[in-house]
């Protein structure tokens, strides 16, 4: 059988399907034949590290387990005649229902309630603060792909009026923002979806946030790498921003004690696919992508960059 280097871990349902179809190393046991190695599985989190790629003379196929894919050299894998697939559409509706989670948790301050019930508050102080209504806002959207569509979508009940900021505009009917700070200056929540990468690197910086202000919130379930950490807690700290939901972070699973400590924050532990439905879904086309490439040589879901080949 064909050798398949596994970096990250997979579901027992995804072991079983490769294990009939390859012989499987695992780059956390440190030892592999690089030479035998023609496809890999990994995910968006750890990718390939470039001196993995560059070891493997036979590599034919990665296939990335999630729809970001910044972790993986796609040019230098491209250059090799080596494609690359993701796992896009089948959590598109998952991501989006965390993202609405997120606002939702910051507008009505769910955590502050949950804990003034837990305390003793209530009985002891009286009714909880009054919070905001998540109803008639104005939302940016941060890369209207897949998946900023479905979090559009899933906010149209919520009579909101959606705008947006890519670096292209598109057929659609929401007003579209050439300037991403003009954007964060006209929305009352700005929620990130643009993928990671050199190109978004604080993308979401210090200006960003003071034209977004002390009563707007930001929600990123993109990548850390898009939002200046640093500048966010300063902007929190001071109340120059109003609140964040955080699904993502610069150097996860590290989140800085001064995050950790602020009360007008939400923050989940990159859980946006994390249900069990969706991540089976995932795992599925993860493998199908590896057993099709097997079989005849093309991809269920190549990452754009490799589309032409």
């Amino acid at each position: 059988m064909p050798d398949l280097l596994q970096i990250g871990g997979v579901t027992d349902v995804m072991r079983e399907r490769l294990e009939a179809a390859f012989t499987i190393h695992k780059l956390a046991d440190g030892t592999y034949p690089a030479e035998a190695i023609t496809h890999i599985a990994t995910n968006g989190h750890d990718g390939v590290p470039a001196d993995v790629m560059s070891a493997l003379p036979n590599l034919k196929m990665i296939s990335c387990y999630g729809v970001g894919y910044d972790a993986v050299d796609v040019v230098a894998a491209k250059a090799r005649g080596i494609v690359v697939t993701h796992t896009p559409n089948v959590l598109n509706g998952e991501v989006a229902t965390t993202a609405v989670m997120l606002m939702m948790a910051c507008y009505r301050e769910l955590l502050h309630d949950d804990a003034w019930v837990r305390s003793g508050n209530w009985e002891a102080k009286g009714n909880a603060p009054l919070t905001r209504s998540v109803d008639n806002q104005t939302v940016g959207i941060l890369g209207l792909g897949r998946i900023g569509q479905a979090i559009a979508d899933k906010l149209a009940p919520f009579g909101t009026t959606i705008v947006y900021h890519s670096r292209t505009q598109k057929d659609v009917a929401y007003k579209y923002y050439a300037d991403l700070k003009e954007m964060a200056a006209n929305v009352d929540c700005l929620i990130c979806i643009t993928p990671g990468g050199p190109a978004t690197n604080k993308i979401v910086n210090k200006d960003v946030m003071d034209a977004l202000g002390p009563k707007g919130t930001l929600i990123n379930v993109s990548r850390g790498s898009v939002v200046d950490e640093a500048a966010m807690i300063a902007a929190l700290q001071e109340k120059r921003l109003g609140w964040a939901g955080l699904d993502v972070f610069e150097a996860e699973p590290k989140v800085p004690q001064a995050l950790r400590d602020l009360p007008n924050v939400v923050l989940l532990p990159h859980v946006g696919s994390a249900t069990v439905e969706t991540r089976a879904a995932m795992g599925a086309l993860t493998v199908d992508n590896l057993l099709q490439h097997l079989s005849d040589g093309s991809t269920v879901s190549p990452v754009p960059e490799c589309t032409d080949m």
